[in-house]
């Protein structure tokens, strides 16, 4: 198994609501099946799937799915992008969980819950630039 994600899918109990929050953050859909809503990202997707069709697919009640301890990572390229995101999100629906601030560590970060409880975390670390099309690596990216 190579050491990638290539589709991070989110449980939704109402995926055109939570597809209307990630519209209002600026993201573009992709074409997809019925009931199946489609972001592409950088080198990967993220898909939003009816929750309970997604406990059917794994074979699992809906209650064992629950809401795990993870969260969804967006890293930017200057400190000051932590916040305006954070705005934005709030603007589109989203309920401020912590906001930006430096972290010990050195970078700066701020976290947001979607209107269904997904976790992200929108964060500045500059020990990890971001390559040129937006890609992140743990430790950045040398000049390629």
């Amino acid at each position: 198994m190579q050491q990638r994600t290539s589709l991070i899918t989110l449980g939704a109990r109402d995926v055109p609501a939570l597809a209307l929050f990630y519209d209002a953050l600026g993201w573009a859909r992709t074409p997809s099946p019925e009931g199946v809503v489609a972001y592409d990202l950088i080198g990967q997707t993220l898909g939003l799937y009816p929750l309970d069709k997604l406990a059917e697919d794994i074979g699992v009640p809906v209650a064992e799915l629950g809401h795990g301890a993870s969260t969804l990572g967006h890293n930017v390229r200057q400190k000051p992008e932590v916040a305006e995101i954070l705005t934005r999100a709030q603007e589109a629906g989203a309920r401020l969980l912590k906001p930006a601030q430096d972290v010990f560590w050195g970078g700066h970060h701020g976290y947001f819950a979607d209107p269904e409880g997904h976790i992200w975390e929108i964060a500045y670390n500059p020990f990890s630039p971001l390559r040129a099309d937006g890609a992140f690596r743990w430790l950045g990216y040398e000049a390629e």
